[in-house]
């Protein structure tokens, strides 16, 4: 079974009054984490409350209001479990990917005041793996303690294989790439997402010689990115400087 997610492929759930709404990475056995995408029309809106869920937005393309706060493109948004807000269109519209982590989700102890928005070029780069990159918008340092989304960076070429101790959902941004899993190897494009279980070592390679691809990033417990783990054969490859 095909692991990476085409928005073509998934039915819309909702699909009035000028939202649509499909799901691209179901919650599954042990994981809460779930990921779909919102697109509204000029002026409409939609109501995000949940009662059940942690909610992460990240605002992709148009404009629009989360909770009445002006919400930019790209940027990110925060709501709690059971927290009121209403997701509004501008007069371009809106296109959000949704991720929703349920009450059973470990919870990272907070680091610092809750910020509902964030906008992705006010967020300082972080360093990963090799030259990659990445801009966390929230985490248990500004408000979210379930999870921890990110904008990732991947420069022409692939890392070596690793693993993360988190449960992960990916979202291409912009880009050309690959997903490799064992023997299995699918092509990434912009608007496809993908689930990375825990401790499941991969590969995601940019296979364009000159453009980074981008990714967004969710994962649970919260915490950091560039926590990644090399298989012992790679390991023992590396030289430290000292």
């Amino acid at each position: 079974m095909a692991r990476v997610q085409r928005p073509e492929d998934a039915s819309p759930l909702e699909a009035a009054d000028g939202v649509e709404r499909r799901l691209l990475v179901e919650p599954e056995r042990g994981s809460e984490l779930a990921l779909d995408t919102l697109l509204l029309t000029a002026a409409t809106s939609v109501d995000l409350t949940d009662p059940v869920h942690d909610t992460l937005l990240f605002a992709a393309t148009g404009e629009g209001a989360l909770a009445g706060e002006p919400l930019g493109t790209p940027s990110a948004g925060l709501l709690a479990t059971g927290a009121a807000a209403t997701l509004a269109a501008g007069d371009a519209g809106l296109f959000c990917i949704r991720a929703t982590l349920g009450a059973a989700t470990d919870l990272h102890a907070p680091m610092g005041q809750a910020e509902p928005i964030v906008a992705l070029d006010e967020v300082e780069s972080g360093a990963a793996t090799g030259a990659r990159s990445f801009q966390v918008l929230h985490g248990p340092h500004n408000g979210s303690t379930r999870a921890t989304m990110f904008v990732g960076y991947i420069p022409p070429g692939k890392a070596p294989w690793h693993y993360h101790l988190y449960d992960e959902i990916v979202w291409v941004l912009r880009g050309q790439g690959r997903l490799h899993l064992g023997d299995e190897v699918e092509a990434l494009v912009p608007g496809v997402a993908f689930r990375l279980r825990p401790r499941e070592v991969h590969i995601v390679e940019n296979t364009d010689p000159s453009e980074e691809l981008a990714v967004v990033g969710i994962f649970t417990p919260a915490g950091s990115p560039s926590a990644a783990y090399l298989m012992p054969d790679v390991a023992a490859s590396y030289v430290i400087a000292g």
